[in-house]
């Protein structure tokens, strides 16, 4: 009887199987529809207009090209600048990537303690997250204005070095304060994603590292870092995918003059300014690539620690 019960339940749990499939594949059909419109329409048609020669400045002009925008970008005539702006790019992501993971974990550390305010603290932190990066870039090229600039006047006020230089019209130093802005705008949101992970570690297992004498250094050590591991990664690839793809923060800041032209910028120059919308549209689709390379890096390597680190927990 329990053979047959079992040979006959057999045959339901699969029927019931391919029915929740296909429920699954109805209730996500909506949502995939909405993605092929607004993303993968706009990614195709940018992938189109890169295999074609074709130019606003020379009306007329529109023949397929193949791959020679392509060519043209990484060992062409415009092969220069495409690199420079990678080079810069990911610069730019590494330095500011790390000091964000630094300054933001600090601040998560202090605003996971208890004291009175602490509410206030966590306000005022989220402050630059929630500014426009517009209103980021305009405010600190105030800032390091060279006659004008609180910077320069302070500098020059306690006699320290740097009161007469020019900040944003030098290369090296428009880099300098292009990453110093968007640390300040930036580092608040991982502190956010970090507290998060901290929020999540149970007082239990401090308590009983305090009992056995585990000094301040070593329950952060041996207890938080290793706890925290998977919100840092978190916090890490989302960092990271968004550093790569700025655009606003230099467009605004110095028009990527003096060394800060990054991916991004270069393709909406190349597209925009100069007309050239074969060779930009090339551009785009690099930065798209290099970041798609760069997410698959995480997720197949960051992703897997992450799981790992999960299921020892």
């Amino acid at each position: 009887m329990a053979a047959a019960a079992e040979t006959v339940a057999r045959p339901r749990r699969r029927r019931s199987g391919l029915s929740e499939r296909r429920l699954a594949a109805l209730m996500i059909a909506p949502s995939i529809a909405v993605i092929l419109l607004v993303a993968a329409y706009p990614i195709g048609y940018a992938i189109w207009l890169s295999l074609h020669q074709y130019s606003l400045i020379h009306a007329g002009l529109s023949r397929w090209s193949g791959f020679a925008n392509y060519s043209d970008a990484l060992w062409g005539n415009h092969s220069s600048d495409f690199w420079n702006a990678f080079r810069t790019t990911f610069v730019f992501t590494a330095i500011s990537v790390a000091l964000e993971l630094a300054i933001g974990l600090a601040m998560a550390l202090a605003m996971h303690q208890a004291f009175r305010g602490r509410a206030v603290l966590r306000a005022t932190v989220l402050v630059p997250w929630a500014i426009l990066t517009v209103v980021t870039a305009m405010t600190w090229k105030t800032i390091f204005d060279p006659d004008l600039g609180f910077a320069n006047t302070m500098l020059r006020a306690l006699h320290l070095p740097g009161g007469h230089v020019v900040w944003l019209g030098q290369s090296g130093y428009a880099l300098a304060v292009l990453i110093f802005a968007d640390v300040w705008k930036t580092a608040p949101f991982m502190a956010l994603l970090l507290l998060a992970g901290l929020q999540v570690i149970p007082e239990d297992v401090y308590d009983a590292a305090k009992v056995d004498g585990a000094t301040t250094w070593q329950r952060f050590r041996l207890i938080t870092l290793p706890l925290l591991t998977p919100a840092i990664l978190v916090a890490l690839i989302f960092r990271t995918l968004d550093a790569l793809r700025v655009f606003d923060l230099p467009y605004v800041l110095t028009q990527g003059t003096n060394g800060t032209t990054t991916l991004s910028l270069e393709a909406q120059q190349v597209l925009v300014n100069n007309g050239i919308i074969g060779l930009g549209s090339a551009l785009s689709v690099l930065t798209f690539v290099t970041v798609m390379i760069v997410s698959f890096l995480y997720i197949r390597f960051v992703g897997g620690n992450i799981r790992a680190l999960a299921e020892d927990r």
